[in-house]
This record gives C-alpha cells, sequence and structure tokens, in this order.
C-alpha cells in the first residue's frame, strides 16, 4: 500500500444512466464505450492525466494539478455535447462532474480515503453537463481565464456531517442543460385537470350548468398553492369523451401532461341539483376520492353556498393524502418530485417525532434531484427550525445553522422567491430571536408575491411575538382569507390562536385553537395557546387539562424551556403567557 499521496481528482457520472440503458440500450452503451475511448486517447493525453478506474457508468481521473483537472473536464463535457447534436433528445447522454484536491492511499486494486468520497460526493451537486469544484481546487483557478466560476457557498452532503464549499465551474456563458421531459424550474406540484361536467335535466339550458361548475372548479383550485391547474381552453375538447375511459386518461395524462383527472355530472331536478365529483389518476385510473353533492340552480354559484369550497378542500385533502401514501409505499427514487414535496410538508407539519425523520429524507432526495430549485432548500430549513423549536434536537447550535444556511442557498438560487424569503424570516425569528431581520424578510416576500399566505401568516406571528395584536390579527386574518382551503389549515388556525392571544381577544384564541385541535391534536404549540387563553378567561380546570395534553406529546415542555425557544420572550407577551402556563400547573 502506498500512503499519503497527492493529486486532483475529476469523477465524471452519467445522469440518469437508467433510463438511458432502459430507452436504448445498445446505444446507450456504444455512445459510453465511444466518449471513454476519446477521453484515453484525446484527453488524459492532452491534460497529463491518467484513468484511475472505470465506474460502470462514470470514471476515476486522477491529475497534477487542479487546472488541467477542471479543464479536462469542460472538455470531455464539450466531447459529450457534440455527440449528442445527432441523437434524439430522448437518448443524449449527458454528464456531471466533481473535482477535488486529494490526499489518499492506493494499493493494487484501488485508491480510498475520505478526499476520494468527497471527490465523487461532489458530483450529486452538479446538474447535467455541469463541473463541480472543492474550495482548494477553486483557490488554483483564475476567473474568466479558467472558466466561470460560481460560489454554491457551504453545501450538505449525504453522509457527510460538515458542509463542504462548492463552486460550480464552467465555460463562460455556458447555458444550463435541460433533460427530455424536465421543466425549468421545476413545478413541485401535481397537476389537475377539471373536465367540463356533463349535464342532464329538462331544460336544453341545464347542460351548460355542468360546464359552469368545471370553470367554478378551476377558478378556485387555481388559487390553491399545492396544485398546478390546467386552462379551460385546453380541457374543453374533451367535453364528449368520458374522463372515466381508460382511452379518454390516457390522451389527458399524454396532451396535458396531467397528474390528476377531475370529472363529473350535475343532474337537475326542478330547481334543485345534483353532482357527483370524481377524482382520478390520469395514469391507471384509480378513482382517489369521489362524492355526491346537492345544491340548488340558484344556490350553486351562491357565495354564500359552500358545495364548491367543499369539493375544493376535498380534492386538495386527497391529493395530499394519496401523494403522502405514495411516498409511504415506494422507494424515494421512483417518486415524483411534487411527491416528495408534499408528502414531507404534511409529515414534517403532523407534529409526531415518529415521522419526522422521514421527511428530513424526503427532502434532502429532492435537494439532490433539483439542486438548482429553491423550494426544496426552504422546506428543509424549515424542518430544521421545528425539530429546534419542539426540542428534538442534539445539538440546537448545529441545527440552527444548518436551517439558516439552507435558507441561505434558496436566496442565493432565486433572490426574489417568496417563499424562500419567508422561511429565511421564519429561522431568524424563531432561532436567532432577531425578529427584525424575520420583518424585514416578510416583507420582502410579500413584496416579490402579495398573495404569499405563509408570509402574511408568519409576519401576522411575529407581531403577535411582539404584543401588537392589531397587526398580528390583520397579518393571520389576511393568511386565511388567502388559504381558506390550505390542507394544512390547522396550523393556520393555530397561529392565528396565537394572534388572538396578543390581541387579549380570548374568545376568539379559544375557538381558533379549538379547531385548529380538531384537524391535528399532535401540535404543541396549539396546547400552550389553548391553555394560556382558558386562563386569561378563568378557565383553569380546562387551562390546566390543556396542560396535561402538552406533557403527553412534551414530557419535557417547561416554562423556561417555552421562553427559551419563543420570540416572544424579549416582549410582554412572553412574560404574560409564561405566568398563564404556570398557572395552568406547567413545570417551571
Amino acid at each position: 500500500m502506498n500512503p499519503g499521496l497527492q493529486s486532483t481528482l475529476l469523477v465524471i457520472d452519467v445522469v440518469e444512466s437508467v433510463r438511458l440503458m432502459e430507452a436504448n440500450e445498445k446505444h446507450a452503451v456504444r455512445q459510453w464505450q465511444a466518449l471513454v475511448e476519446q477521453v484515453v486517447l484525446q484527453v488524459l493525453p492532452r491534460h497529463v492525466g491518467r484513468l484511475v478506474k472505470s465506474l460502470g457508468d462514470g470514471l476515476m481521473l486522477e491529475f497534477s494539478s487542479a487546472r488541467s483537472a477542471v479543464q479536462a473536464s469542460l472538455n470531455i463535457q464539450n466531447l459529450c455535447e457534440a455527440a449528442n447534436q445527432s441523437v434524439p433528445l430522448q437518448e443524449r447522454m449527458h454528464l456531471r462532474a466533481g473535482v477535488h484536491s486529494a490526499q489518499y492511499v492506493t494499493d493494487d486494486h484501488d485508491i480510498y480515503g475520505a478526499d476520494v468520497n468527497l471527490a465523487v460526493r461532489l458530483t450529486t451537486l452538479a446538474g447535467p453537463g455541469e463541473t463541480i469544484v472543492s474550495a482548494p481546487v477553486r483557490d488554483e483557478l483564475t476567473p474568466e481565464l479558467d472558466g466561470d466560476i460560481e460560489d454554491l457557498g457551504d453545501c450538505y452532503m449525504k453522509h457527510l456531517v460538515k458542509p463542504v464549499r462548492a463552486y460550480r465551474v464552467g465555460d463562460a456563458g455556458a447555458a444550463p442543460i435541460i433533460l427530455p421531459g424536465s421543466n425549468r424550474p421545476l413545478d413541485l406540484r401535481p397537476t389537475i385537470a377539471v373536465i367540463p361536467f356533463t349535464g342532464r335535466g329538462t331544460d336544453p339550458g341545464h347542460a351548460l350548468i355542468g360546464e359552469a361548475v368545471a370553470d367554478e372548479l378551476i377558478a378556485a383550485l387555481s388559487k390553491t398553492a399545492e396544485l398546478h391547474v390546467i386552462s379551460r381552453l385546453s380541457t374543453t375538447v374533451f367535453r364528449d369523451r368520458r374522463a372515466s375511459d381508460e382511452g379518454a386518461l390516457s390522451d389527458i395524462r399524454r396532451h396535458l401532461a396531467a397528474t390528476y383527472v377531475l370529472s363529473g355530472r350535475c343532474t337537475v331536478v326542478g330547481s334543485n341539483v345534483n353532482v357527483f365529483v370524481e377524482l382520478a389518476e390520469a395514469e391507471g385510473g384509480r378513482i382517489v376520492w369521489a362524492d355526491s353533492l346537492k345544491s340548488t340552480v340558484n344556490g350553486l354559484f351562491n357565495p354564500d353556498d359552500d358545495m364548491l369550497s367543499r369539493v375544493v378542500a376535498a380534492v386538495s385533502s386527497a391529493v395530499m393524502r394519496h401523494e403522502l401514501q405514495r411516498a409511504q409505499n415506494h422507494a424515494l427514487p421512483t417518486l415524483e418530485g411534487y411527491t416528495l414535496l408534499m408528502a414531507a410538508v404534511a409529515m414534517m407539519h403532523r407534529s409526531s417525532p415518529t415521522d419526522f425523520d422521514q421527511p428530513r429524507e424526503m427532502l434532502e432526495h429532492l435537494v439532490e434531484r433539483a439542486r438548482r430549485h429553491p423550494v426544496p432548500y426552504a422546506w428543509l430549513a424549515k424542518w430544521y427550525v421545528l425539530k429546534v423549536n419542539r426540542g428534538w434536537t442534539q445539538d440546537a447550535t448545529k441545527d440552527s445553522q444548518t436551517a439558516i444556511d439552507l435558507a441561505k442557498r434558496a436566496l442565493e438560487i432565486e433572490p426574489k422567491n417568496s417563499l424562500a424569503l419567508t422561511i429565511d424570516g421564519f429561522a431568524h425569528t424563531n432561532l436567532k430571536k432577531d425578529t427584525d431581520t424575520g420583518s424585514q424578510r416578510y416583507l420582502e416576500a410579500i413584496d416579490a408575491n402579495p398573495n404569499d399566505s405563509l408570509a402574511w401568516l408568519l409576519m401576522g406571528t411575529l407581531h403577535a411575538f411582539k404584543g401588537d395584536g392589531a397587526k398580528a390579527m390583520k397579518g393571520t386574518s389576511h393568511a386565511l382569507k388567502l388559504s381558506p382551503l390550505d390542507p394544512l389549515r390547522y396550523f393556520y388556525e393555530s397561529l392565528a390562536a396565537t394572534a388572538a392571544l396578543a390581541d387579549r381577544n380570548y374568545e376568539l384564541a379559544l375557538v381558533l385553537a379549538n379547531k385548529s385541535l380538531r384537524s391535528n391534536r399532535m401540535h404543541t404549540s396549539t396546547w400552550r395557546a389553548l391553555a394560556i387563553a382558558n386562563i386569561a378567561l378563568g378557565n383553569e380546570i380546562d387551562a390546566r387539562e390543556a396542560v396535561r395534553n402538552l406533557l403527553r406529546l412534551e414530557p419535557d415542555s417547561t416554562v423556561r424551556k417555552f421562553l427559551d425557544r419563543s420570540p416572544s420572550a424579549q416582549f410582554w407577551t412572553g412574560d404574560e403567557w409564561s405566568q398563564a402556563l404556570a398557572r395552568a400547573s406547567l413545570p417551571d
């Protein structure tokens, strides 16, 4: 064994090699063999490198200098893209590369060491056609002269405890490569197509009621943040085809790229309308949800009639439940991006310790799959905030910094992304007790997207912590209006209860907390809000019962820990709420 060697390693990996093999195995093998031959005969001699080993669908190469390794990587990427020009889009091969100055040991069979593993891990940060380098490699490069260099900041990678500073290097002005079927920026929402409902009745005009119902549902579903809704113009062509037919579903999936299809029929009898609604998977035709509802012709489109609202709420919940079920029953690599995201968001808000690690794994997998998308980073940052706030962390300092770093990475990718701004504000407010930065981020998020309900909600909650009840109620009330059908409605109602406490509207706080608990009895902060409201109203027995429920979920909860975690600790609200919790028998 030869210890202590130092050189620069370049690791090349084929993107989606399994898909390429399934699409055309013979062509994929020939294309890869031709590229390897070019690397051995042209690239390595030109840049004075050697082939360490072939990894099946990748290569490990060694160079004497970082500059040579990077130039070789760019050379190989260009050779691959040149070969792609005469290849059908679905069969094109793309590479991702990692470069690291490595110290390693070697024997007759292989090379070993932590630096070798890091070189391999760097490829997971790369998109198609990209080269990612470590800080030691970056230090040996000259910007512009050696390529276009972009700082990715501290990056967390699977199985590595500490973050790694990484950089993206490419030919100056090189555009990112978009894989077949991909959409950059990636839309992490399932797509739903609402097919015009069939109408039955004695009056010829009754046939139009079905189409009108579909129009109203499209408008209502379009307001939900969790779904991408196909426009009415695109779904009209399927008016006379039954969405339950296998052929129609296949056409809808193929032409509209829909994940779900919502269809139904309206039967008019006199002034009454019976509406049957059915939600089905576009692939396979499995019925996800169905229901029959009753209304009147005049009441159907009356804002006071909540039938359509109930349909939208049921559809949103059914989709989230179905995606959550898929995520729990299938391996992560086989899942769609929106399945991973929706399931992770749902599970992290369940407030159950037994479920809490799984959403982190889902989001980390999604981060690896969509490195250039800010949303997975933002939600992963929130996961770490919740971990610290719920007292489930073994290292609050480390996990708090991880949350801040992930939110920062999301903003580096897209500085005006409202979710990333909101989560960054959430992290600063709850982990650093920095309400000034939190407030600024929420304002920036609302400026970027005035309809971001989460930003309004957390802005209102920040005002609640600070004891400004009027502003707290304004923000949370607006959030509830913007997201009336959110599958995580309990979270909105819980924070609205906190706002009502700050406004000293204890009756409303009681109503909101109880509504929230009907949807999720595992959310500990709601039990705290309920206890505080009951103490303020003189209901000490009910307050103590709320604290008992809190302690069942969080046995080590104390008044001191509440103050340590809550941004309210520095304001009058912290004093008043902690005293109320003590009166409700929460241990000191």
